[in-house]
C-alpha cells in the first residue's frame, strides 16, 4: 500500500535498530534495505512470467483479502469479475508472495527462518524455483527449507489467545514491544486474557491464554515447554504466574532495550551498516542475476 515517505524511511531505520539491538552482527550477517538492491524486482519479474495466476489465488492472505471484500466467501473468479469489489485491492498484494520468493531465491538461500503463517509463502517459493529450473532444464535454484523455533511459530495475542500477535492490531494492549517499559510489560501481561482453572498447564485448545504466556516465557528463558510448566509446579495462582512471566520478559529484554537507546543515538552507524551491507548484498544479488539472464536467454 502506499506510505507517506517520511513515515517509511524512519520505519526502516526504526526496524534496522531493533535488528542490531536484538543481535544481528553486521560482521556475520548481510543487514540492508531491499529496495537498494534492485536485482530484486528484476528477478520478480522473470518469476512473474513463470508463475500460474492460480498460486496467488490460493494465498490465504489475498484470500481473506477477497472474502472480506466480498463480505461473504465466494470463489476467486467470481469476485474478480466484479470490479466494484476489487477497486480497493492493489496488485503488489496480489503478487506479493512472488516477490518473496525473489527475495529467497535471489541469494539462492537453502534455509529460511519464519513463523508457521509464513510457511505458504515459502512453499511458493519452493515450487518457484522447481517451475524455474524444469522451465529451463538447469538447477538454478535450490528449493529452501524452513527453519521454525518450536516454541515462537506462532505467538498469540495477549488480549485474544486464539489469534497471532501482530503490530498491526489496533490494540497496543495485544502485544508486546520491544520499546514497552517495564511498568507497561507488567501492565499487558497482567490483562492478558487466561482462565479460571487451577493451575499452570500447556493445552493450546483448553487453555490458549496460559498456553500462550508459557510459550512466551520458555523463549524469553531460551526453555522447553516441559520445563516452563515445571517452573510453575507450585504456583496456584493467575496473578503469581503472570507477574513471574513479566519479569522473565523485562529481564530478557533489558539489554535489547539498552542497545536500542545506544543506537537510535548513532544514527550514523546504522547508516553505515546499511549501506555497506547493501553494496555486499548487491555483489552477490547480481552474479546470480548474470546467472539468471543467461540460462533464460538474456545475455
Amino acid at each position: 500500500m502506499p506510505q507517506n515517505p517520511d513515515a517509511l524511511r524512519q520505519a526502516k531505520f526504526d526496524m534496522a535498530v531493533s535488528l542490531l539491538a536484538c543481535g544481528v552482527d553486521p560482521e556475520k550477517s548481510i543487514l540492508f534495505e531491499q529496495s537498494k538492491v534492485r536485482a530484486h524486482s528484476e528477478l520478480a519479474w522473470i518469476f512473474n512470467c513463470l508463475t500460474p495466476v492460480g498460486w496467488l489465488g490460493r494465498m490465504t492472505q489475498w484470500k481473506s483479502k477477497m472474502d472480506s471484500a466480498r463480505g461473504r466467501v465466494s470463489s476467486h473468479a467470481e469476485i474478480l469479475a466484479d470490479e466494484s469489489l476489487t477497486t480497493g485491492l492493489k496488485m503488489g498484494l496480489f503478487d506479493y508472495p512472488v516477490l518473496q520468493a525473489a527475495d529467497i531465491l535471489l541469494y539462492k538461500a537453502t534455509h529460511v527462518p519464519v513463523g508457521q503463517d509464513q510457511l505458504q509463502h515459502l512453499e511458493l517459493a519452493r515450487d518457484t524455483a522447481k517451475l524455474f529450473n524444469k522451465t529451463f532444464n538447469q538447477e538454478v535454484f535450490p528449493k529452501p527449507v524452513a527453519i521454525i523455533p518450536p516454541e515462537t511459530q506462532r505467538v498469540m495475542s495477549l488480549r485474544q489467545p486464539t489469534a497471532k500477535m501482530s503490530k498491526s492490531d489496533p490494540s497496543d494492549q495485544s502485544r508486546v514491544n520491544l520499546t514497552d517499559s517495564p511498568e507497561l510489560i507488567q501492565s499487558k501481561i497482567r490483562r492478558a486474557m487466561t482462565d479460571s482453572l487451577p493451575g499452570v498447564s500447556y493445552d493450546t485448545k483448553e487453555r490458549p491464554g496460559v498456553s500462550n504466556l508459557l510459550s512466551i516465557y520458555s523463549a524469553v528463558r531460551n526453555i522447553s515447554i516441559e520445563q516452563a510448566v515445571n517452573d510453575f509446579a507450585d504456583v496456584q495462582s493467575t496473578k503469581q504466574f503472570k507477574e513471574q512471566v513479566a519479569d522473565a520478559v523485562i529481564e530478557r529484554l533489558a539489554p535489547i532495550q539498552a542497545e536500542l537507546v545506544r543506537l537510535q543515538a548513532d544514527a550514523g552507524y546504522v547508516r553505515r551498516v546499511l549501506d555497506q551491507g547493501a553494496d555486499k548484498a548487491a555483489e552477490a544479488a547480481y552474479s546470480h542475476m548474470e546467472e539468471v539472464y543467461k540460462v533464460v536467454g538474456l545475455r
